[in-house]
């Protein structure tokens, strides 16, 4: 019988400072006994974005306090925990070392093993966290800087089929604030404008849809709203609100389409495969989107395939998603030294080319 195991996880890969504790007694569902989230949305609203060195001191000056307030919330002390995971990659390095060094100290001071988990992994598993899904199954991983098709096969064995050769959509969101004066973070943003918005009136293009593959582009749809945008300027002298909402909607919309189409895509692929439990599953920030959880829904149900995406707490970075890694890594063998590095780039399947870009959120994989 498997043994019981409550892991302690550390996050810091970009502007969330996040640690947890999660428990799986023996081989049955895990539990969150608890989870703590700094944000940084303040320390950078002045910039319009992450800072890297000041993302990075904010995590060193917070990591013990998050660590402190989540053991306190699970009712725990370092002796009631058996491992801690920490997310070692990919992401902001300065954010990455920070984690890594407080885990390390963490583990020399009190002989506990040492697990970094792939930030990304993280994501790909939670669905096994909140929906104990049997492998494998098909991920869309699509975050602020990251966006891939991943068959997942178990916690270190992942195929990409496809992603992002350009900006994440979570970064295509965030620039489209921008451009249209709305705040950061740019996905929630952007995604209340567009409820009071027409998504027919601008002709947004549909980026690479005429591939046959499961690669997205969301560049060429940043600045086809840019140019809308200064049109709209050049004739009116500015945007009336109605403006501002129309071209949000399209925006969302040609989001929308194309992840649908290309969602399709990769189902065809991974359903080729004869899976004896068949699921879609999404995770990261963009997944808190309402459009397009609805529309990849709508996607599964047309391929009648299970439909899993988690709680909008768990789609954004949280440690509980770390620690639940580090049990399942755990559980397979994985154990570090104190000699593990923080890493800017980690990709998940470590067989394919490597996607072309790297994302203001950290290094695409």
């Amino acid at each position: 019988m498997a043994q019981d195991l409550t892991i302690l996880g550390l996050e810091s890969s970009c502007d969330d400072t996040a640690a947890a504790v999660v428990r799986q007694n023996g081989s049955g569902p895990a539990e969150i006994l608890s989870s703590v989230v700094y944000d940084q949305t303040a320390l950078h609203s002045a910039f319009g974005g992450v800072v890297p060195e000041l993302a990075a001191r904010a995590h060193a000056e917070k990591l013990d306090h998050c660590v402190r307030a989540a053991l306190e919330r699970a009712g725990l002390t370092l002796a009631g925990i058996d491992a801690i995971a920490v997310t070692a990659g990919p992401g902001l390095i300065g954010g990455v070392l920070a984690g890594v060094m407080c885990a390390k100290g963490l583990s020399a001071a009190t002989g506990l093993p040492l697990i970094g988990v792939n930030h990304l992994a993280g994501h790909a598993l939670t669905p096994r966290l909140t929906g104990a899904i049997p492998y494998p199954y098909l991920m869309l991983l699509v975050s602020g800087g990251h966006c891939q098709y991943l068959v997942v096969r178990g916690p270190e064995e992942f195929t990409r089929l496809g992603g992002s050769i350009d900006d994440a959509p979570g970064e295509a969101f965030d620039k489209t604030a921008r451009l249209l004066g709305l705040a950061q973070p740019g996905g929630p943003a952007v995604e209340a404008e567009a409820r009071g918005g027409d998504p027919q009136r601008f002709a947004f293009p549909r980026p690479l849809l005429d591939r046959p593959d499961c690669n997205l582009s969301f560049s060429g749809l940043k600045t086809a709203l840019l140019r809308q945008r200064d049109r709209i300027l050049s004739e009116k002298g500015g945007l009336t609100r109605q403006d501002r909402a129309d071209l949000c909607a399209g925006f969302q919309q040609a989001v929308v389409d194309v992840l649908a189409a290309k969602t399709r895509r990769a189902l065809g692929l991974y359903l080729d495969e004869a899976p004896a439990a068949p699921a879609l599953a999404v995770a990261g920030g963009v997944a808190a989107n309402r459009a397009i959880r609805a529309a990849l829904e709508g996607v599964a149900g047309e391929a009648g395939v299970a439909f899993l995406a988690p709680p909008l707490a768990l789609c954004t970075d949280n440690a509980a998603m770390i620690a639940y890694a580090g049990i399942e890594l755990y559980r397979s063998g994985v154990r570090h030294g104190l000699d593990l590095a923080a890493r800017p780039r980690w990709p998940l399947d470590r067989s394919s080319p490597a996607l072309l870009g790297s994302g203001r959120k950290g290094a695409k994989a």
